[in-house]
């Protein structure tokens, strides 16, 4: 490579250059509107705070509903979600199930997501309630590298209208990345078990998710998501397959497509102006 750029004359250099910062602007740098209210690039970083969000408050309703199952259903459910790395310990009061949830020093989980420390979820032991609130905090936790702090409380309901699971969130978390940089991201959600309650088989588990949440980035930039329709996020899948999202900040709004079904790391974002660019949601992958 360097021989090659040795060889080249001042205005392929000069080109060359061009081209390198019009890429750049266009993947990562290019702002939603002329101002620089936000950009692609602090976009693809909530976006993992969004993942770091589900997860979490998926393993404590996959524990959560592991319990749920067993007793009413009077078998013993299995669930193999969680890998043998994991421990979870039970501590039953008169009143509640307090489960310690440890990741150790590091776990691997089946969507190649890593996580260590620990996250403690309670809830009402009484298992015949229709609905019932899990209460949810971390220590010392890290997902991917990321140092994440926070809580979150779900009112879980067993059947809905549909006759799904269903629960409703309120979470609060900050998160501090292995280069120094931080973001806080706070949100109401509901999320609607439609596919693979029961099976045993984390693979076949598939969401609607609809809400709206906060996301403060590394620089302060604050700006607002809401979904516009329902996210679908299938568990085996590491990205959102459907669904539209709305970001806004002050009075500007753009709108986020995840596609039409397929998992991959395509979006198709839509600018205040009308404009369209497809980009690609990392989720920890660059």
């Amino acid at each position: 490579m360097k021989k090659s750029l040795k060889k080249m004359n001042i205005v392929g250099l000069m080109l060359m250059a061009i081209l390198v910062l019009v890429s750049c602007d266009k993947d990562d740098s290019q702002d939603f509107t002329e101002e620089g209210t936000f950009t692609v690039a602090e976009l693809k970083a909530s976006d993992e705070t969004d993942l770091i969000t589900e997860d979490v408050i998926n393993i404590g309703e996959e524990v959560y509903a592991t319990d749920e199952i067993t007793v009413t259903s009077k078998s013993n459910y299995i669930s193999d979600y969680l890998p043998d790395c994991v421990t979870i310990t039970t501590v039953v009061t008169s009143t509640s199930k307090e489960k310690t949830i440890d990741f150790g020093e590091g776990c691997e989980l089946p969507n190649g997501n890593i996580l260590s420390g620990i996250i403690y979820l309670s809830y009402l032991k009484d298992m015949d309630l229709a609905t019932k609130t899990l209460s949810m905090s971390l220590e010392n936790f890290t997902f991917n590298g990321v140092a994440v702090e926070g809580s979150a409380s779900v009112v879980r309901t067993r059947s809905n209208e549909n006759g799904n699971p269903q629960s409703d969130a309120e979470s609060s978390f900050s998160g501090e990345w292995p280069d120094g940089t931080s973001a806080s991201f706070t949100g109401n959600r509901t999320r609607e078990w439609i596919e693979g309650y029961g099976s045993g088989f984390w693979g076949d588990n598939v969401f609607l998710i609809s809400g709206k949440g906060t996301y403060t980035g590394k620089l302060g930039n604050v700006f607002m998501k809401e979904t516009m329709v329902p996210l679908r996020r299938e568990l085996a899948c590491r990205f959102i397959v459907s669904g539209i999202l709305k970001i806004s900040r002050n009075d500007t709004t753009a709108s986020l497509d995840f596609g039409d079904g397929s998992c991959d790391a395509k979006g198709i974002l839509t600018y205040p102006n009308g404009e369209v660019q497809e980009i690609f949601l990392r989720r920890f992958f660059n």
